[in-house]
């Protein structure tokens, strides 16, 4: 583990924060959840396809199988979390989806991929009651959460236990640029078998267009090239906690862009998510 590689991982959590203001500000506009998704991954490929159009590499089997594994889980991540925020609440959703570290810390032992530590389970809990503060989930009126979104919430933890893995075993046998090109495609293709085709192909001539750009180019054209390197020079469980800064950073696009205000509760949940990934970064494996 580096610290480099954790700032990568941290850096692409931040824009994937700044990606789920985008998509709930779209949402908010009246488009559907799984046309959002769809043209956040789309865009990413095509911004990926370039790069790899200027700097083409070699493609082996194994490197393709394992960028079709991650190219499912960021279909299923981004399906799963877009239903749950529509079946539940911003605030389940989020709590359910960042339950992914406990699946990837449990994989990770099944497989003695690595060692289960005591401090690896503290700094997981710890994130975890972080996020549960800051998205004052305690709070949400328990009639609002449907059997469907809960599912759907830990589906997407599920889901980003399965790219974070993909993506980690496709690097040892592959370039960035490859594995981001093959695993995107997998999703867009996934992703006509579920979106709107009507609805999708009208975002084309609406005047939100420029935010579905933004929204690609933020939230997975650069966000995952980052993030691929970032999994290059670290482990899965410590990589998915650092990610966690993602819900901090949700939070200040909502103080600074939407004028939202947070109270002492969720400043405490903020500060133990940036003081356990502050203990990440110092402490080396």
């Amino acid at each position: 583990m580096s610290i480099g590689g954790l700032g990568f991982v941290i850096v692409a959590a931040i824009f994937w924060g700044l990606s789920g203001g985008l998509s709930g500000f779209l949402m908010d506009k009246g488009w559907d959840p799984l046309v959002i998704a769809f043209y956040r991954g789309f865009i990413g490929l095509i911004c990926i396809s370039i790069w790899y159009a200027f700097k083409p590499t070699r493609w082996n089997k194994q490197m393709l199988l394992w960028s079709v594994v991650a190219g499912l889980g960021v279909a299923g991540n981004f399906i799963f979390y877009n239903l749950s925020i529509a079946e539940a609440s911003i605030a389940i959703a989020a709590t359910l989806m960042y339950t992914a570290p406990i699946f990837v810390l449990l994989i990770s032992f099944i497989f003695k991929i690595e060692k289960a530590t005591l401090f690896k389970w503290l700094a997981i809990l710890s994130v975890m009651i972080g996020v549960v503060l800051m998205t004052e989930v305690y709070s949400v009126d328990s009639d609002s959460v449907t059997t469907l979104g809960i599912l759907t919430g830990l589906g997407a933890g599920v889901s980003y236990a399965l790219f974070l893995f993909g993506f980690k075993y496709a690097s040892k046998h592959g370039e960035p640029q490859s594995i981001l090109t093959a695993a995107f495609l997998t999703f867009s293709l996934v992703m006509l078998f579920v979106i709107d085709y009507g609805e999708a192909v009208s975002v084309i001539t609406s005047s939100d267009v420029l935010w579905m750009i933004l929204l690609g180019l933020v939230g997975a054209g650069v966000s995952f090239y980052l993030y691929v390197n970032g999994l290059e020079r670290t482990s899965p469980t410590t990589a998915s906690v650092s990610a966690m800064v993602e819900p901090v950073t949700a939070s200040l696009f909502g103080v600074w862009v939407m004028s939202e205000m947070l109270n002492m509760i969720q400043l405490v949940g903020m500060g133990v998510i940036l003081v356990t990934v502050t203990v990440l970064n110092v402490k080396k494996e």
